[in-house]
């Protein structure tokens, strides 16, 4: 799982964004250099996260049984791939860098793009940035555990870590990103294969729920399917890439539902490896399932080598999403000038210094407001979910608007059994929003708060000239 990350737009070499409006200025398009294997790894990639090494626990303690958690699952796939065929028709024929943030301006206008925008700075990707500090801080209170706040003390650690190194203009090469993700997958391979060929030396405690007999008052599988897609979350990123497919935009749709197929036979195959060890119960009483699988098959070295390659993971995607997030707040700050602030770029640092201690600081205060309210990790996506859901559903509403409002722009893909699909697609997001907006917790409401505020704001923004309009045709 990995929030949806924005796109790095270009920069000049002064450290400014130059606009593609400006009559004088020659933009560069982005190359059509990918090949489809490289498209689908990427996205492979950026689906799969830290995530899958923590939300299994959420669904299962949500799941009435073994056949409903793997159900859940599955049907988590298939929304995907609904999702898929709906995003791959909007992004081959409206191919742009931009994503969601294009097709949104495009089908309902620049002030509900520009909301799109606020979202991800105040709520979605801060969000995602506090989401994923506290799944390397669980991981991280199972190896050092020293008492009832540790997760969320090393969660806040990490965020004010990774952001100084950001401030201070230190980069993670490519090479180590590749050797974290390698990492990554190799603690994927080490728990299936443990999962399924080695047996339990430990016995896993039984937890209330399981002494009950069943689920908990509180359970919900609405509430566990909103964290099976949560894990599946960032196929969409499909979208920023469909200029650069050697092959064509056309070929996006095939791009997607490989890439989607993928990531749910290996979700499938941890969560089997999971109950394997265990158990259904066991799952739902566990903080980091990837440690009790290990701990009850190989030990206390198990534990510490999963623990490690977990955080790993988690932290090699909150390094790249406190990269990106940053980035979009300098765009706006760009665009925007109450926020300009946001705008301003350290050419020595080579980083929008303000925008990251800005977003660092907002991602700390939701770490904060995480540990006092339910379990960190569940609170932050209390937060998000609604938000996040809410423009997931306009983008569906987007595909049947930009067949009213362009029907003779070519569709080299269409999607199939419209207008069935699209509907299908649209429905799966008005109850995961309608879900997410009845069984989480009070982050619900501070998160539709914050983007019922970005509607306020969106009346006194401000269009500053062609230098600074970056928000409105590059995103």
């Amino acid at each position: 799982m990995k929030e949806n990350a924005p796109h790095t737009l270009p920069a000049a070499t002064a450290g400014e964004y130059i606009p593609a409006d400006c009559p004088e200025t020659d933009l560069a398009a982005p190359a059509p250099a990918l090949r489809l294997i490289d498209a689908i790894v990427l996205i492979v990639g950026i689906v799969i996260g830290a995530g899958i090494f923590r939300t299994p626990s959420v669904v299962a303690a949500n799941s009435p049984g073994e056949y409903w958690f793997m159900g859940v699952w599955i049907l988590g796939g298939v929304i995907s791939l609904t999702g898929a065929l709906c995003y791959s028709e909007l992004s081959s024929t409206f191919p742009n860098a931009g994503g969601d943030y294009h097709f949104l301006k495009i089908a309902f206008g620049k002030r509900f793009s520009f909301l799109f925008a606020w979202a991800r700075i105040t709520v979605t990707q801060t969000g995602s940035i506090a989401l994923l500090a506290y799944i390397a801080g669980d991981y991280l209170a199972e190896i050092l555990p020293w008492g009832t706040y540790a997760s969320s003390f090393y969660a806040a650690g990490i965020v004010i870590f990774l952001t100084l190194v950001n401030v201070l203009g230190i980069r993670f090469g490519t090479g180590v990103q590749k050797i974290l993700t390698a990492l990554q997958f190799a603690g994927i391979l080490i728990i299936v294969l443990t999962g399924f060929l080695v047996e339990p030396s430990v016995e896993i405690p039984a937890t209330e729920q399981a002494m009950a007999g069943g689920l908990s008052p509180n359970a919900s599988v609405s509430l566990a399917l909103i964290f099976v897609l949560l894990t599946f979350g960032g196929w969409n990123e499909a979208a920023y890439i469909s200029s650069e497919l050697k092959a064509g935009s056309r070929r996006i749709a095939l791009v997607l539902i490989v890439s989607i197929l993928i990531i749910t036979m290996i979700y499938l195959l941890m969560n089997l490896a999971f109950l394997n060890v265990l158990g259904l119960n066991g799952m739902a009483g566990s903080e980091a399932v990837g440690v009790d699988i290990m701990r009850a098959t190989l030990g206390r070295k198990g534990v510490i080598l999963i623990g490690l390659l977990v955080s790993l993971s988690a932290l090699t995607s909150l390094n790249t999403t406190i990269f990106t997030g940053a980035r979009t707040n300098y765009a706006l700050g760009k665009d925007f000038s109450p926020l300009a602030f946001l705008g301003k770029w350290n050419a020595a640092k080579s980083s929008p210094v303000n925008s990251l201690i800005l977003q660092g600081i907002i991602a700390v205060v939701l770490i904060v407001f995480g540990a006092f309210t339910r379990n960190g990790f569940e609170a932050m996506v209390d937060f998000t979910a609604p938000v996040f859901w809410f423009f997931f559903l306009c983008t569906g509403i987007s595909l049947f608007v930009l067949r009213i409002k362009k029907p003779t722009v070519p569709r080299p893909f269409k999607v199939p059994l419209y207008p069935v699909i699209p509907l299908l697609f649209v429905g799966f997001c008005a109850y995961m929003l309608y879900s997410s907006l009845s069984v989480t917790g009070t982050g619900a409401l501070v998160g539709m708060a914050l983007l019922l505020a970005g509607w306020g704001v969106s009346f006194f923004r401000e269009n500053k000239g062609c230098r600074n309009s970056i928000l409105q045709e590059e995103i």
